[in-house]
């Protein structure tokens, strides 16, 4: 890559999950990395810096607007990788990838979309591949914990000669809170489908985001809502809403590595509710909101009415709330030879913003510090195929879990 005026480029830094970033990334980031903020207003952004220690007050500031094609093309091209926090990424995220695609700039988001990436997989794949840019989607909560879990369990498997993997179940345990943000990008893919009924059948399709899908294997996978359930341990769970992305992201991953975690693999994920029968209670509770949570969004009067109490694009937890949060994923998965493995992904803070601001920025650090570790793809690509076991030791030295274990 020719010599660029950043080394990172935060852009979005303005948002509420984008200054989470940039206070990690002022803590975490050695002093010489040479870092610039970005965003449509320079007033914003000003205001963003004056709130960073003063070591990183003097960042540079760079004005950029998903509405202004060249202003995203001059920011591609100054800086080695692009970390971005705008969204909804079904609304503005096209032209930022297909930027960094065509400037060879390595590129990190936080997208929880399925359309989306399926649109710049398309879109920007075969380009990033010939300019050598990492396109590296999901790399918060959605779906590094998840990604990383399967690939770790696939790795140990291998070294145990324990063949594939068949059966793998995660149960995630979860306490935060709820942005606008998150709920504006769910919004926006049920805008799209409304507008456009075959989006219905790649949200629907448990391999939607594969490089090839005539090459899947037939292997029938699990519903992305699983129906309450009581787990092994003898607490209850239901449908975890992050699954119908998360799933296909690990399914992805599995693809572009030549089906090597299995061609029978077959992954869910589930949400854990607690035991007895205050769990059971909370599990059928949850089912019945999410399904009429979602019924609410698809339709246009209710939408509104939703908007009328949901939070805004913009807001988040409180700093006491995202303090109190926490995240701890339990995969349990099979193999071929009939061995059972365990992994374990946990951190503390809320997962969808103190978490998330970990992994957002130990994803653009590696990318930026690391590349000659990496594995050697470039494309569009999943957080364990780009960066693999170097984020895994990124994120142990930031404090989270990610452990696995014979059963």
């Amino acid at each position: 890559m020719p010599e660029r005026e950043y080394d990172v480029v935060l852009f979005g830094a303005t948002g509420f999950v984008g200054r989470l970033v940039a206070a990690y990334l002022a803590q975490a980031a050695p002093p010489d990395l040479r870092i610039a903020l970005a965003g449509r207003s320079r007033e914003k952004l000003v205001a963003v810096a004056g709130g960073l220690p003063a070591s990183s007050r003097h960042w540079p500031l760079v004005e950029a607007d998903t509405d202004d094609p060249a202003s995203l093309t001059r920011m591609a091209e100054s800086t080695r990788v692009l970390v971005t926090t705008v969204g909804p990424y079904q609304r503005y995220g096209l032209p930022v990838v297909e930027a960094c695609a065509r400037a060879g700039t390595h590129y990190a988001d936080l997208t929880g979309e399925v359309l989306f990436v399926r649109q710049a997989i398309d879109r920007c794949d075969a380009i990033a591949r010939e300019t050598g840019a990492r396109l590296v989607h999901a790399a918060g909560y959605d779906s590094i914990p998840s990604d990383l879990s399967v690939f770790l369990l696939a790795e140990r498997a291998r070294e145990d000669g324990a063949g594939g993997l068949t059966d793998v179940r995660l149960v995630a345990t979860v306490r935060g809170g709820v942005s606008g943000g998150t709920i504006d990008s769910m919004r926006a893919q049920v805008e799209a489908m409304a507008t456009d009924r075959t989006l219905r059948r790649v949200i629907g399709d448990p391999y939607a985001l594969s490089p090839d899908r005539s090459a899947e294997p037939a292997t029938r996978q699990p519903p992305d809502a699983m129906p309450p359930a009581l787990a092994a341990e003898g607490r209850w769970t239901a449908p975890f809403v992050m699954a119908p992305f998360n799933t296909r992201i690990v399914r992805r991953s599995n693809a572009l590595q030549e089906w090597s975690y299995g061609r029978g693999l077959r992954y869910g994920e589930s949400m854990s509710t607690g035991r007895g029968i205050t769990g059971a209670f909370t599990a059928a509770g949850v089912t019945t909101g999410l399904a009429a949570a979602f019924g609410a969004m698809a339709f246009a009067p209710t939408r509104a009415l939703l908007d009328r109490v949901l939070p805004a694009p913009g807001s988040g937890p409180s700093e006491s709330a995202r303090e109190k949060g926490f995240f701890r994923m339990i995969v349990d998965a099979d193999t071929e030879s009939g061995r059972r493995y365990r992994a374990t992904a946990a951190g503390k803070g809320d997962p969808g913003y103190a978490a998330t601001s970990v992994m957002l920025g130990e994803a653009g650090l590696a990318l930026a510090l690391d590349e000659d570790r990496l594995p050697e793809r470039a494309g569009s690509l999943t957080p364990s195929t780009a960066l693999g076991d170097v984020l895994v030791e990124r994120l142990r030295a930031a404090g989270h879990t990610y452990e696995v274990k014979p059963l």
